[in-house]
């Protein structure tokens, strides 16, 4: 399940598999699923992700 954060006065929804912050709960949701049944990120879905400090160098998955 996505978890809502707020970060920097910003609504984020997060991707628990991989970490990745999404502004739409949608997109977070999508790539949530993606991850639980590929074991990866998706290129498509994560073009939307929030950076986040730390998570530009540390990945996905």
């Amino acid at each position: 399940m996505v978890k809502k954060q707020e970060i920097d006065g910003r609504e984020l929804w997060q991707c628990e598999e991989c970490g990745f912050h999404y502004e739409t709960r949608d997109l977070a949701e999508k790539c949530e699923a993606w991850c639980k049944e590929h074991r990866s990120c998706s290129m498509e879905i994560t073009k939307h992700a929030v950076e986040l400090g730390k998570q530009e160098s540390e990945g996905c998955c």
